[in-house]
């Protein structure tokens, strides 16, 4: 179970954090990779890591995907390297922090054409090319607790507008491409550290809203969302489609 030997695995934003892992993850079982990300030296240096780990083919493909040339251009890549794709892991991101009423119109609009429009793009032009070509086509997105809830801490109401609609969109291409028999799912992380959080999750003032508010009493560790990807990336879960999996130490569940 979970042998995913030969097939292709598309992973965006993944010159860093939680890219990187789910690249290992997928590596680890055998599927060939594509990686996306803006900073092409870090992909490269990921790129390379990864196949001498793991042995598999690695493709690094520079490409901002708020970018649709780019976009289109990374797909031209992976058809003529791969001639297709099994999985699309929507990966890449970002969460501007502002209190709703100081924030601009050009961080909103930043965040949403990031964290939202771009996930739509990306698996819009992958599908149209690529993963119906696949006998296992796998559409993952990554979301956030804060897809599903707000919070008193932060104040980010652009990151949870577009993590929402990212568990929505997640939900109507799910029922859209059912028909295609490709499965759409997402995943909504509690607290990892990544670039963008290590600063703040390091701080005694966090650590302690950590302990008092997720039931675990602790962030996420590295690699306690493989499980929740290979599951959703796997030939064997064909019949889970629309959902989203929770991976946030009870945060939500209280």
């Amino acid at each position: 179970m979970f042998d995913f030997s030969g097939l292709v695995a598309v992973i965006t934003g993944a010159s860093s954090g939680l890219g990187v892992q789910f690249a290992r993850a997928l590596a680890a079982q055998g599927a060939n990779l594509v990686l996306l990300a803006r900073r092409v030296p870090k992909l490269q240096a990921v790129a390379d890591e990864v196949r001498d780990m793991f042995g598999v083919e690695v493709l690094p493909v520079g490409c901002d995907v708020t970018n649709l040339d780019q976009v289109r251009a990374a797909v031209d890549a992976v058809d003529a390297r791969f001639g297709r794709a099994d999985i699309l892991v929507n990966n890449a991101g970002t969460g501007g922090v502002a209190p709703a009423l100081d924030m601009t119109d050009e961080q909103w609009d930043a965040d949403i054409a990031l964290d939202l429009t771009a996930t739509f793009r990306v698996t819009r032009e992958f599908m149209n090319r690529l993963i119906k070509r696949s006998d296992c086509g796998r559409v993952i997105n990554i979301s956030s607790m804060y897809g599903l809830v707000g919070n008193t801490t932060i104040p980010t109401s652009a990151y949870h507008a577009a993590k929402g609609g990212v568990v929505n969109l997640t939900r109507a291409l799910a029922a859209e491409w059912a028909k295609d028999s490709v499965t759409v799912n997402c995943i909504c992380p509690g607290y990892f550290e990544t670039e963008l959080t290590a600063e703040a999750l390091k701080t005694p003032e966090f650590q302690e809203y950590v302990k008092q508010w997720v039931p675990l009493g602790r962030q996420g560790k590295a690699g306690e969302l493989n499980t929740a990807l290979l599951f959703l990336a796997s030939p064997e879960s064909s019949y889970v489609t629309g959902t989203s999996v929770v991976v946030d130490g009870g945060y939500t569940c209280v």
